[in-house]
């Protein structure tokens, strides 16, 4: 056999066509059936492979994130609670408005008790947050190097949040020294200035 023979030959007469022939469009029409058949069915279902080994890795990565979840969600729980207990702790800590002038009072007899004697004490301007409000309050005072610094572990242990910042420290007559600081002070916000907090914040974001 040879290609003049395949290129003459009538399909009509493939029966009637020599063996050889017939063999060869035999395997000319399985291979041909073989590419339709990876082109329609096999490609189709490679891809569809493909998509389900990746939403496997997805379905296995999920998994295992969940698993850790659970896996530390009793210690997560744990520690919700303390921080819940913690933040408790610290609002009771937070005076409201209502109390805030004792709050100074007891700073500035902190002070007096100490021996220490107020050159000033000065309140600020109050600074609103999310829950609470910072009151800043400017102080000079001059005494002993010992009862000043008893002055600054009494503020530290105050049953309210007390705060020093901005220490500075000076050499002054008969051996005194004298600080000028400033106290930092807190308070509870009440749910009416929550609520202006909050809308204050909103407005800012939209501009």
């Amino acid at each position: 056999m040879n290609f003049s023979e395949l290129n003459n030959l009538d399909l009509k007469d493939i029966t009637s066509a020599p063996a050889p022939v017939r063999a060869m469009v035999l395997v000319v029409l399985f291979l041909a059936i073989l590419a339709a058949g990876w082109y329609l069915v096999w490609s189709d279902a490679q891809r569809g492979l493909d998509a389900a080994r990746l939403e496997e890795k997805t379905l296995r990565d999920s998994y295992s994130i969940k698993k850790g979840q659970v896996f530390h969600y009793e210690e997560h729980k744990r520690r919700l609670v303390e921080v819940e207990h913690s933040l408790a702790a610290m609002l009771r800590q937070l005076p409201d408005r209502s109390q805030m002038d004792a709050l100074l009072a007891d700073i500035n007899q902190a002070g007096v008790g100490r021996g220490l004697e107020f050159d000033l004490f000065r309140p600020g301007g109050e600074t609103p947050a999310d829950f609470y409000a910072t009151l800043p309050v400017s102080i000079k005072v001059s005494g002993s190097y010992h009862d000043i610094g008893g002055f600054v572990s009494d503020l530290a242990k105050m049953p309210r949040i007390v705060t020093l910042h901005d220490v500075a420290l000076t050499p002054g007559k008969d051996n005194l020294l004298s600080m000028d600081a400033r106290v930092q002070t807190y308070r509870y916000l009440d749910e009416n200035e929550i609520a202006a907090v909050k809308k204050q914040k909103q407005a800012g974001a939209k501009k």
